[in-house]
């Protein structure tokens, strides 16, 4: 049976060998990281519910929601999850690293097929390498954190062909923010979108 790029990933990290939209299926989870912003209501969730870490190397914390530190709440957040993550040996992508989702891909953690967890809303940016990527709330994470994996309903899938040439001066952002104006800021949401075109592939 023909499958969609997100439905292969779905498949690939879960026991199914296929799967289609509406099932509802447990996947493994590449990177599963929490920001400064909701990372410390994740150790709260963890400790509480005396949790283990599934596994170190999988796990992580990116510092970019105030990467100066320079707010005291953010810099107790960060002193926070610092703390937590040198108690289990996790790797934290400090405030001089940039963007969490930005550093998976610069990192080699996020690439064609992966799969990956932040408190980041902005994960699906993942999708631009080929990658799975979904921001989740603080007690899912700290679920994920522990299990390795989650479960996720299989979205529909949408194919746009974008047509025509790509004018001098015209950005990748200018088309997605065209398409914001055709579609509005809900009418895709849920849904796995997949972007075609001769001036897609030259983004």
């Amino acid at each position: 049976m023909a499958q969609t790029i997100i439905e292969k990933i779905i498949a690939n990290h879960s026991k199914y060998d296929t799967v289609k939209p509406g099932d509802i299926v447990d996947i493994n989870i590449d990177v599963r990281a929490a920001r400064d912003f909701g990372g410390p209501n994740v150790v709260k969730h963890f400790k509480e519910h005396n949790l283990t870490i599934d596994d170190v190397s999988k796990t992580f914390f990116t510092f970019d929601t105030n990467p100066t530190g320079s707010d005291q709440k953010y810099a107790v957040n960060q002193q926070i999850c610092r703390q937590f993550a040198r108690e289990h040996g996790i790797k934290v992508y400090d405030i001089n690293n940039g963007i969490g989702t930005h550093t998976f891909i610069e990192e080699g953690l996020a690439y064609p097929g992966t799969t990956s967890l932040t408190t980041d809303s902005h994960a699906n940016i993942l999708g631009a390498v080929g990658a799975f990527g979904q921001g989740m709330g603080d007690k899912d994470m700290a679920v994920a954190f522990s299990k390795g994996s989650v479960w996720f309903k299989v979205p529909e899938s949408v194919k746009l062909n974008i047509k025509g040439n790509r004018p001098v001066g015209i950005s990748a952002k200018d088309i997605v923010l065209n398409l914001l104006h055709e579609f509005g800021a809900n009418s895709l949401l849920g849904y796995s979108v997949e972007l075609y075109g001769e001036e897609v592939n030259k983004l």
